[in-house]
Formats: C-alpha cells, sequence, structure tokens
C-alpha cells in the first residue's frame, strides 16, 4: 500500500500508509492527542477521526474546545434527541435534523402533538444517552439496504430521503450505540463528547420538505455549546433579546403594526412614520454632503425590463408580477439598480462626468415565504437606502474607499463600532463573463485589504464564497449589537455586468464609447429593517435626537395647565417633538406610562414650577429629578436633540 504525505499546522509533515485513520495517526503523536481530539480536518474539511486518509492532505486535529467543533457538537446534540424522543415515543419516524445558527432542529412525525411537559422529559433522556457515551460508528450501504431497512422500521421520510440521493453517492449511516440514522456526517467521536451544555427551547410546526401540501411535522429546536458558561451566557442574551423585541417595543412606543392581511408590510403610526422619516433625513443630509443626487424611479415596469437586466432569469421567484388586460406583464421593482440606469442614460455622458452618484429612497418588492417573515427584520416590501454610483474602472477603489469612510462614520453615529466585513464572491448563478468577475473579486479583496489596513487590524474580514449577488461580488458590513447580536446592513458591490446590459456608456477620453462601470452601494440596506435593529440595539431608549416623541410636559395640578403649554410651544419653537399630558391623573401615574412608552424627558410642572419659571426634568431609565429654568432646559435640550453631523 502507498504512502500519502500529511502536512501539520506546523508545517511540518510525515509519510503514513493510504488508508491509516485520523485516529491512528493521532495516537501514533500523543494518546493524549487522540484522547482530546474529537475530529479531523483535511485540506480545512471537516471529517470524521475514523476516516481512513487516502491521498495527501493538510491534516488538523479538532479538539473539543475548537470553534470548528462546535458545528459538530449540534450536530450529534440533534441525533442524540432523536434517539430520546424515539426512545420516549416508540413509532415516531425522525426525518431531517440540521445544524442551524446557534443550535440545531430535528422534524417528527409523531401521531399526538408535544406537549410543554414533554420538553423537560426529553432532555432527562438526553443527557442519559450522552453519559452511556455509546461511540459514533460509520458505515456505507447499498441503496437497496438502506430502503429495505427501514422500510421495515416504519420510516417511510427516510425511505424518501434514499431516493432524494444522487446515484453513485455513498449512503452513510451513523450509529450511537443501537440507534442510526442516514446522515452526511462527519460526528465526533462518541456522544459523551457533546457534553452537559445543551437546552431545548420550544416546539413548532413544520412541513415535509417545507412543502405545505405535505405532511405538517413537529419541529423541536435546541442549542448546544462547548461549555455551561457559554450556554448560560446564550440563554440570558436570548432573555434580554426577548426583552428588546422590537415588536413588544413597537406596541409600546406605538409605532407600527402588522396585520395578516398585509403579510411583510408594515402599518406606520405617526410616532413610528416620525422615527423612519428622521433616518432617512440623516441619510439625505450625509449624501448631499458625499456628493449624490437624489432621484426617484417607477415602482413598476414591464417584465422585459427585468429579462434584459437579467432579474428575471436570476431573480424571478421573488418578484411580484401582474398581468393587464393587455396581455401585457409588469413586475413590481424588486431592486432600484436598473431605473438608476435608465436615468444616468437620459444626456450624453463623458468621462468627466464620472464619478456619477444617484441615490434613492426607493420602495422594493421581494417576496419571501411567509414562514421567513419576521417582524420588520424579514419583509416583503421595504425601502432602501439604496445609491449607485456610475465610474470608469480606474475609479472603483477611490469610490469604494469613500463608501466604507462614509459607512462606517454613520454606523458611529448609531453607536455601531464593532464592524465585521465579509466578501462575497461569484454564485453558482449569475450573469456575466468570468473574466468580468476575476476583475471585480480582484477589486474588492484590494479594497477589503486596505480597509483592513488602514484600521490596523481593528475591523475583522472573511471571505464567503459563491454568496455574491448575480451580478457581480459584494462586501457586506456586519454590525454587533448592545448585547452581541450581529446583523448585516451595508453593502458596496462591483458590478461589471449591468450597465452593458442595459446599454448605458459614456464617452472616454478618447471620444470611444466605453461601458461605465457600477457601484451598488446601501448604507441602511432595508430601512425597516434598520429600524427594527435600532429599536432593540437602543431597548426603546433613543437617544434625544433620533426618538419620535422627545419631551412630554406632564402636569401635576389642572392650574398648571397654561404653564404647561407654554413650555410646550417654547420647546416645539425649538425644534422639539413634544405632547403635553394634562390628564386628571396623578403625577406619578403619568411618569410611568410615559416611561413604559419609552419617552426620554418628562417634565412635570406645578404651581410652584409657573410662579418660578421651572421644570422638574426626569430622564428616561432614571429616578433622579433635576429642576432646571425654563429658558436654559430649553436651550440645553435643544443642543442635545441635534442630529450627528
Amino acid at each position: 500500500m502507498s504512502d500519502v504525505t500529511l502536512t501539520f499546522p506546523d508545517g511540518k509533515s510525515r509519510n503514513v500508509k493510504s488508508g491509516t485513520t485520523g485516529a491512528e495517526v493521532a495516537k501514533s503523536i500523543s494518546p493524549s492527542l487522540l484522547k482530546r481530539t474529537v475530529a479531523m480536518q483535511l485540506d480545512g474539511v471537516l471529517s470524521d477521526l475514523a476516516d481512513p486518509i487516502t491521498k495527501d492532505a493538510a491534516i488538523n486535529f479538532v479538539p473539543r474546545t475548537d470553534p470548528a467543533a462546535l458545528e459538530l457538537i449540534r450536530h450529534d446534540c440533534a441525533h442524540v434527541m432523536a434517539e430520546a424522543v424515539q426512545s420516549l415515543w416508540p413509532g415516531t419516524q425522525v426525518t431531517i435534523g440540521p445544524v442551524i445558527d446557534n443550535g440545531f432542529y430535528y422534524d417528527f412525525a409523531k401521531s399526538e402533538p408535544f406537549v410543554p411537559e414533554d420538553m423537560g422529559k426529553i432532555e432527562k433522556k438526553m443527557h442519559e444517552i450522552v453519559a452511556r457515551n455509546a461511540p459514533f460508528t460509520k458505515e456505507v450501504w447499498s441503496r437497496d439496504k438502506a430502503k429495505e431497512t427501514f422500510a421495515k422500521m416504519g420510516e417511510t421520510f427516510k425511505v424518501e430521503l434514499v431516493d432524494a440521493i444522487p446515484p453513485g453517492e455513498d449512503l452513510k449511516i451513523y450509529k450511537q450505540g443501537t440507534w442510526f440514522d442516514l446522515c452526511r456526517g462527519p460526528h465526533m467521536t462518541s456522544t459523551g463528547a457533546i457534553g452537559k451544555a445543551f437546552k431545548l427551547q420550544r416546539f413548532a410546526g413544520a412541513y415535509w420538505r417545507g412543502d405545505s401540501t405535505k405532511p405538517q411535522l413537529q419541529r423541536i429546536y435546541g442549542t448546544a455549546w462547548a461549555t455551561e458558561d457559554e450556554l448560560n451566557a446564550y440563554i440570558k442574551q436570548l432573555e434580554e433579546a426577548e426583552k428588546r423585541d422590537h415588536r413588544k417595543l413597537g406596541r409600546e412606543m406605538d409605532l407600527f403594526h402588522f396585520q395578516e392581511e398585509a403579510p411583510g408590510s408594515i402599518f406606520w403610526h405617526p410616532k413610528g412614520w416620525t422615527l423612519f422619516q428622521t433616518l432617512i433625513s440623516y441619510m439625505r443630509r450625509q449624501q448631499e454632503q458625499a456628493g449624490y443626487v437624489e432621484v426617484n424611479s417607477p415602482d413598476m415596469m414591464e417584465k422585459h425590463f427585468w429579462e434584459l437586466s437579467g432579474h428575471w432569469e436570476n431573480y424571478g421567484e421573488n418578484m411580484f408580477t401582474t398581468t393587464l388586460p393587455d396581455e401585457r406583464v409588469f413586475c413590481c421593482k424588486p431592486m432600484n439598480c436598473p431605473g438608476h440606469v435608465q436615468i444616468y442614460k437620459h444626456g450624453l455622458k463623458s468621462y468627466r462626468d464620472l464619478p456619477l452618484k444617484i441615490a434613492e429612497f426607493g420602495k422594493v418588492h421581494r417576496y419571501e415565504p411567509s414562514g421567513a417573515l419576521h417582524g420588520m427584520l424579514r419583509v416583503r416590501h421595504f425601502t432602501q437606502d439604496d445609491a449607485h454610483i456610475f465610474i470608469t474602472e480606474h475609479q472603483i477603489m477611490e469610490e469604494c474607499l469613500k463608501i466604507n469612510d462614509l459607512m462606517l462614520s454613520i454606523y458611529k453615529d448609531f453607536g455601531f463600532e464593532d464592524i465585521f466585513i465579509k466578501l462575497s464572491t461569484r454564485p453558482e448563478k449569475r450573469v456575466g463573463a468570468d473574466h468580468l468577475w476575476d476583475k471585480a473579486e480582484k477589486a474588492l479583496q484590494d479594497v477589503l485589504d486596505e480597509v483592513t489596513k488602514r484600521s490596523n487590524g481593528r475591523i475583522k474580514t472573511a471571505l464567503q464564497p459563491g454568496e455574491g449577488a448575480f451580478y457581480g461580488p459584494k462586501l457586506e458590513y456586519v454590525l454587533k449589537d448592545a448585547i452581541g447580536r450581529e446583523w448585516q446592513c451595508g453593502t458596496t458591490q462591483v458590478d461589471f455586468n449591468l450597465a452593458g446590459r442595459l446599454g448605458a456608456f459614456y464617452i472616454d477620453e478618447h471620444s470611444e464609447k466605453k461601458t461605465p462601470v457600477m457601484i451598488h452601494r446601501a448604507m441602511f440596506g432595508s430601512l425597516e429593517r434598520f429600524t427594527g435593529i435600532l429599536i432593540e440595539n437602543y431597548a426603546g431608549h433613543f437617544p434625544l435626537w433620533l426618538a419620535p416623541l422627545q419631551v412630554v410636559i406632564a402636569t401635576i395640578t389642572r392650574d398648571a395647565d397654561p404653564y404647561a403649554n407654554e413650555v410646550a410651544e417654547k420647546l416645539k419653537a425649538a425644534g422639539l417633538r413634544v405632547e403635553t399630558d394634562l390628564r386628571n391623573e396623578k403625577i406619578g401615574y403619568k411618569v410611568r406610562e410615559h416611561s413604559l412608552a419609552k419617552v426620554p424627558l418628562i417634565l412635570a410642572v406645578g404651581n410652584r414650577d409657573a410662579e418660578g419659571r421651572t421644570v422638574s426634568v426626569r430622564r428616561l431609565g432614571s429616578q433622579e429629578q433635576t429642576v432646571m429654568k425654563l429658558d436654559e432646559a430649553v436651550a440645553a435640550f435643544a443642543d442635545e436633540a441635534k442630529a450627528p453631523g
């Protein structure tokens, strides 16, 4: 048997017989290494430690504490949960159980519904299975054996999964003791490697293969971590996130609501619309200072237009369409870019006109499945702070860096300074020649390298292969909020394709026609989504400039009503958003009510205040009360309420 060469992370290498397992290699180095290792990476790909190694590879042994092992912990935990459920309720069918962000789930076909008390029973049984520490072992079965075995067990869903596996692909069966499942793998060495840091979270309904015409299943969600400290921190984050839920705060602050009759759409209330327009006004000022011109393009255009742009072929399943009586098909725009190209094309453009920066607060419409909708964070109709910059090829670096600098300054104004940038490269489904994608990807990689250099490594970066838009690669800006959650917001996309497909050109210095490069750019991204993120980041405690209602003047006695109105008028004249509360209620009741609605400043006024021309100031989140002279208070609050920039 021939030798294979293994290269270790420190650069050293050794030859072993082809077919030697990862476990045998680890043991030959050190028994303690084998003991703490749960899997291996071959050329960066996670593999079972028991897998035979049959070709030269870079090898890395993965201990349980390695971040790469976290996905395996969750995957193994899903298998243990499935065994626990079948042990407690024989006859239950297991279907699919993938790893997801922060956890896992498994779908079950069970005759009776799960009840809340079942959660504790399943967790208890899972701990018993983990303590048993059965090894994970892999077998490769023939298609006929797998179908026959699962059919005898009554696992009809598994039989269907076997049929769905492409011919020639191995059918892997993973066992943990006597229980087994069809699975691609890999897994850790044993159930004991999972540890105790897992928790089941909730039950939900789900359709088989996500198809509403197929049987409904019962889904169990869980989370798993390497340590109990990490699990506890995550549970606390979830509890904090629940308090900050924008849907809950939106009701308390009277900002917006949703209705079944308009799924994925927002009904804005006056205060919410004020907040939304405050964001637009802020962004409009930033863009004007940066040299953008604002436009507006049609919400609906003929299907043929979207075929030319490439959207129909590559994005058609996400588009809303309508057929008119004359049989012309129109599409609600899912993106603003083709409309901006049409605006660019009006009037001959010279290289001297570039860069041309066209911006729009454009409402776009994208079909999202009902199950994917989530408050303001995942909707079907939303407003983008969208812009398209038409440039020459040699201007890419300069303009992308300007976008980066503007983007970072904007995020800083909202308190986001922990930024992560991902480079997403060409997807499988795309338009344009590979050599143009090569240029676009290299340009963005150069930009990313320069951004990293300028930040002295403070800004972290990552590569996302295959996650670019169908017309170009992109940089995705990910923000970390007050409780550590990450949100992808802004994007910068370099596009060598769309302008040419739609016939846009400019005259270069040699009087020749050239196709401009387009930079697609959004900074908030979806304004609706960004609003939801802000609500949760601030927990409704907005800085004064951003709060939709900034001040409430609450009277202590009816005699103070005239003075309260005077105070309100002075504050309004200074540019503040103000309401009065003249109800015949106790001041404590009024303060509690407006605090729940997250009003930043509550001014209590009574007879003494009227006589002394003062106000008693209570800030949101504080029990302290400060007495200020009226004119001083107006000047101080007006200054505090100035928007950044």
